[in-house]
């Protein structure tokens, strides 16, 4: 299951997607995250998802690494739907015990469905087609207004980044851990859900420790580079708004103006 948890991984690529400049897919992610919540209908989330498949396909990511990362939140989402679909007022299909099914638990189930997945794929193709180095630059140059008002915006998208970045070799530690622990005759998958939360305690203290280890590591490294913070920093690569970039926003702001458009009209 920790394999699942793909957040913060990048792959690297020559594709449309990735050659875009990262303050373009930041900007184009919140816009998609905006349309998924302003959608109502079943053209808005088709469209949508339209939209989502063929930034997969240009990408070149494989949709098997995609679907991967959403099993360790298949749970949620089968919840999710679930409560949508017999706690939503409607027109009653059918009835057991105290349960209902009504036509708009139905829709609105498979709506929430559908709007968790697809928040969570869109995130992940960010992260995937990004570099956490691009990912720093483009969160810094989009919050850049705010060091007017004395906000620290280097060192606030340093930090996202350098979680990011962290999460993947956390999962892989506490694999590492675990196997570790099963060689000594620790058990992890059996007894009920508090027997394997109980289990899995012994985990957190060798896990601390490895990554305040790690923290110290990088901290050294940051330091021995006499990095300081991001005052007078300068940039061997900069960004530049191109081409592409712009016919992406358009197209970003013609999907949310569609989708607006259809939830307005009821469509």
């Amino acid at each position: 299951m920790l394999k699942d948890i793909t957040l913060g991984q990048y792959f690297p690529g020559d594709t449309l997607l990735h050659r875009l400049d990262p303050r373009t897919k930041l900007i184009l992610t919140l816009v998609y995250i905006v349309a998924i919540f302003v959608a109502k209908n079943y053209v808005s989330y088709a469209l949508l998802l339209l939209f989502l498949v063929v930034s997969v396909l240009i990408s070149k990511i494989k949709p098997r690494a995609l679907f991967r990362g959403l099993k360790p939140v298949v749970v949620i989402i089968i919840i999710t739907a679930i409560l949508n679909l017999f706690y939503t007022d409607g027109n009653v299909i059918a009835r057991f015990w105290v349960f209902r099914i009504t036509d708009a638990g139905i829709k609105s189930a498979i709506f929430m469905a559908l709007r968790i997945a697809m928040l969570i794929l869109g995130t992940f193709l960010l992260t995937y087609t990004t570099s956490p180095i691009d990912l720093t630059d483009g969160l810094e140059k989009l919050l850049g207004p705010l060091k007017k008002i004395k906000i620290p915006v280097h060192e606030l998208a340093m930090m996202m980044s350098i979680a990011l970045r962290f999460i993947p070799t956390l999962i892989e530690e506490t694999d590492k851990i675990m196997n570790a622990q099963r060689a000594r005759g620790a058990d992890f998958e059996t007894g009920n859900i508090f027997e394997r939360a109980k289990a899995m305690l012994p985990l957190l203290v060798p896990l601390f420790v490895s990554a305040f280890r790690r923290a110290d590591e990088l901290a050294v490294a940051m330091e021995s580079r006499c990095y300081h913070g991001g005052e007078g920093r300068t940039k061997m690569k900069q960004l530049r708004m191109k081409t592409r970039d712009y016919l992406g926003l358009t197209t970003g702001a013609l999907l949310l103006a569609c989708v607006i458009a259809l939830a307005s009209f009821g469509l």
